[in-house]
């Protein structure tokens, strides 16, 4: 069994769960195609039902797909989306499992982090997610500080904070896989945040390298580094200030990711950091749409909820 058959086994016979009288819809890119195909070959092993949508990449993270790949998500019980760029933050995944569809979203998947980031123990990632959840849960004000310079606090609101923990084995779900994250959209932020760890499209940040993040009402209103500031301006250019928009305070309860590796799909959910997000946060229980959404990951942050500290799982 190859690396990749054995990857996939993991992600749909245990993620997601798939069942013979199930249908699946594996969509995929030009770029990702033998990550699509061996999800492909594992679902098409389980049922007859099975589908493989392949288009070009998208632009940004965020962009809507081609509408026949968004019809094949919105028909199918089980999505699984290894893509170039991601469709975790679109209306097509949110179609989908308005549907009633299972999602497991990708995005920026490659060989080596879909070996590496689907030999892990999901029911642990679950427990460790359960454990954050109850010191956040209800919390109005959550704030994070971090070595390198970020002190901002969140407004939390009526918002709710979400699990991401790779099992998705009720209709209507979504995962990013690998897995392992709690977050929420908050309704409003004030301060800093600096990224220390991995953000696109740098990948990983050299030691030292830092992007600053100003933030305020719920805006960023100044962005240190000129290849973000143009991505995010360049959205604005469409949607205005949503582009701006503070979107997400995830944070990550993999244990199993032990180490940056420069993919923000595996260094967001690493244990022991947090991501903050730029731009849309309409799938994940906010209300501003926007073509982009653009996580940083944040290296030792503390958190408090409601200014009691919370314990984060650490990577070993």
């Amino acid at each position: 069994m190859s690396d990749l058959h054995a990857a996939a086994e993991t992600a749909v016979r245990q993620c997601l769960a798939l069942e013979s009288d199930e249908s699946c819809a594996v969509v995929t890119d030009d770029e990702r195609e033998p990550i699509g195909e061996a999800i492909y070959d594992v679902a098409s092993e389980i049922t007859d039902d099975a589908v493989i949508v392949r288009y070009p990449p998208g632009e940004t993270h965020g962009g809507e797909p081609p509408a026949p790949v968004a019809a094949a998500m919105a028909g199918a019980d089980v999505v699984l989306a290894p893509t170039t760029k991601s469709l975790s933050h679109t209306r097509a995944r949110t179609d989908a499992n308005e549907a009633g569809a299972r999602v497991a979203t990708l995005p920026g998947i490659t060989e080596d982090v879909f070996t590496t980031g689907l030999d892990a123990d999901y029911e642990l990632i679950a427990d460790h997610s359960a454990t954050v959840r109850e010191q956040v849960d209800g919390a109005d004000e959550v704030r994070v500080t971090a070595p390198a310079g970020t002190d901002i606090t969140f407004g939390i609101g009526d918002r709710e904070f979400l699990s991401d923990t790779g099992i998705v084995h009720e209709p209507g779900i979504m995962s990013n896989l690998p897995a392992g994250e709690v977050f929420v959209s908050p309704e409003t932020a004030d301060g800093t945040f600096v990224v220390d760890g991995t953000m696109m499209p740098h990948g990983l940040l050299e030691e030292g390298e830092t992007l600053t993040f100003e933030v305020e009402d719920g805006l960023v209103t100044e962005i240190s580094d000129d290849e973000i500031r143009e991505t995010v301006e360049n959205a604005a250019d469409e949607v205005g200030d949503a582009a701006y928009n503070l979107a997400e305070l995830g944070i990550g309860t993999n244990v199993a990711v032990t180490e940056l590796v420069g993919s923000v799909l595996l260094d967001e959910k690493a244990g022991g950091t947090v991501h903050i997000a730029i731009g849309d946060d309409a799938g994940i229980g906010g209300d501003v749409e926007a073509p982009i959404h653009l996580d940083g990951i944040i290296r030792e942050p503390t958190v408090w909820a409601d200014g009691a500290e919370v314990e984060l799982p650490q990577s070993e």
